[in-house]
């Protein structure tokens, strides 16, 4: 069903749409983005709505979560599209405020907010900096929304790991849950910055989770020598063309190294190809 979908700016408008919402006695579910939206994005707000009566899409490309030489400056702003791919996927109200409203005391004078722990390895230490950024943006976002359920996205799985340790640590009366990640039909996990691959690097690109596939496989046959695993792993990707940042094997639950007998692990990855950073995971069940 096709909604009429309004986009606002300011704390003002949204927090007078979903008081008019809460009269009514609707829950609201909130499905933070950056916007560039793509089929997982959409995917996402399907999910939400399962949750809630109301949905609501924030359209955000946060500064503080980007370090330096990174693409913040060049990362596609592109709300008229989103909004109309929003409209047919039944989204009731898009929140794209501007880095002021977001931040109204400013960069260098904002609060942030921190995890420790889950936030050091992986993406965390190849991007120092970028966990507060989100943490601290997704605080904000609960704080002015106030969402009974928030919505993300499984490729980012170390992200939404973070963001349920800050939820319960933080108590906050808001359910988090998790949606599998969307791929091609060749297996490439949907993200905005695939459109930063060139040709003949989008053709390499499946290649993350075909090897990441090949991993779970082993682990479900029994493979146990976790380093050997990952170094093979990350060997058949520096070949196929990547610039490896890690390939790891993880308890899914909480990121620590499993042991032998843990029965249920994650396997994520990290990778440049050309100027897009491509990361992926799966979950494997022993």
């Amino acid at each position: 069903m096709k909604r009429n979908v309004e986009v606002v700016h300011t704390r003002e408008e949204l927090a007078g749409q979903i008081a008019a919402w809460r009269e009514r006695g609707d829950h609201v579910a909130l499905v933070p983005t950056m916007g560039n939206l793509h089929e997982g994005h959409l995917s996402l707000v399907e999910l939400a709505r399962e949750h809630a009566e109301r949905v609501v899409v924030s359209i955000f490309v946060n500064p503080t979560q980007f370090g330096a030489g990174e693409d913040f400056a060049s990362y596609p702003r592109t709300l008229e599209r989103d909004a109309r791919r929003l409209k047919k996927a039944a989204a009731d109200l898009i929140f794209a405020p501007d880095v002021d409203t977001m931040y109204p005391f400013g960069l260098d004078m904002a609060t942030r907010v921190s995890v420790p722990g889950l936030t050091e390895n992986f993406c965390g230490a190849s991007r120092p900096g970028h966990f507060d950024g989100v943490t601290t943006v997704v605080a904000r976002l609960f704080s002015i929304v106030r969402p009974d359920t928030a919505v993300f996205g499984q490729k980012d799985y170390q992200q939404q790991l973070v963001i349920r340790h800050m939820t319960g640590d933080l108590s906050l009366p808001i359910t988090i849950i998790t949606g599998e990640t969307v791929r091609e039909d060749d297996g490439l996990a949907m993200s905005s910055r695939n459109s930063y691959l060139s040709t003949e690097e989008r053709a390499i690109a499946p290649r993350l989770h075909e090897v990441l596939d090949d991993l779970g496989r082993k682990l479900q046959d029994g493979g146990r020598n976790f380093a050997k695993l990952e170094a093979d792993a990350g060997k058949r990707l520096a070949a196929a063309g990547f610039d490896v940042d890690y390939v790891a094997i993880r308890r899914a639950q909480n990121l620590e190294v499993p042991d032998r007998d843990c029965d249920e692990l994650v396997v994520l990855a990290a990778a440049m190809l050309g100027k897009a950073r491509l990361i992926d995971n799966i979950v494997v069940t022993t």
